[in-house]
């Protein structure tokens, strides 16, 4: 038995509508069609994520929340949960590292999925921030009575995460085949109109990618990770 068949709940935990699909949407419609109960945690209300002027955050953050919600039925998601911080405004704060234990302990996966804060090369700011408060948050906070006890009081006991896997790394040195579900991943990005421009060419790139990174692994279609172990 493989490290990942002992396992039955994951949680996706990203910064934008849309970065799950990106990431990691191969391997969560995989996970699911196995069973796994999966859920998902956007942070930010993606609200600013537009060239076009004449668009308000407003109206495109409940664009953005249907297109995530459309997408994630497409994969098979239990439950998308939206914490509505400003997009571009993501802070390394209590309040966030608060909400982020808060769906930990909610949910309480086996499995986490989240930005990998420790890039070599830039990535959005809001992704980093996302990254490394979700990694606290798994451990040691969510872990641990003492660290936001309110949590517990309110019935968000602890919990213990086993593993993160990093998404959108450079340091990658874990991957999932996603050569069955390479099509659904595709189905779902096709869920996030307002943000994908070249809709014709959107099979070509995500499949060409995901072959480079299958190559790596022997698989015809991969996705890769940053994987992070704790002790449970």
């Amino acid at each position: 038995m493989t490290t990942e068949q002992a396992y039955s709940r994951a949680l996706v935990v990203v910064a934008h509508p849309d970065d799950a699909d990106f990431g990691c949407a191969g391997t969560v419609a995989k996970w699911a069609r196995q069973g796994w109960e999966v859920f998902m945690v956007i942070c930010t209300d993606g609200g600013k994520g537009t060239t076009d002027t004449e668009m308000t955050p407003q109206r495109l953050r409940a664009i953005r929340e249907e297109e995530q919600r459309n997408a994630a039925t497409v994969l098979g998601v239990k439950e998308v949960a939206f914490l509505g911080y400003p997009d571009g405004e993501l802070e390394d704060s209590r309040e966030v590292r608060r909400d982020v234990v808060r769906e930990v302990r909610r949910f309480r996966p086996d499995i986490v999925l989240t930005p990998d804060p420790y890039r070599a090369t830039h990535s959005h700011r809001d992704h980093r921030i996302c990254g490394q408060v979700t990694l606290d948050a798994v451990f040691p906070y969510a872990r641990d009575y003492h660290h936001f006890p309110e949590l517990a009081k309110e019935g968000f006991l602890p919990h213990k995460t086993a593993e993160v896997y990093g998404v959108m790394s450079d340091h990658i040195d874990h991957y999932v085949d996603i050569s069955d579900t390479i099509d659904v991943k595709i189905e779902a990005l096709k869920a996030h109109v307002s943000q994908i421009r070249d809709r014709e060419g959107l099979a070509e790139r995500v499949k060409e990618r995901a072959a480079e990174l299958g190559k790596k692994a022997g698989y015809t279609y991969a996705e890769g990770f940053h994987r992070f172990r704790f002790q449970r």
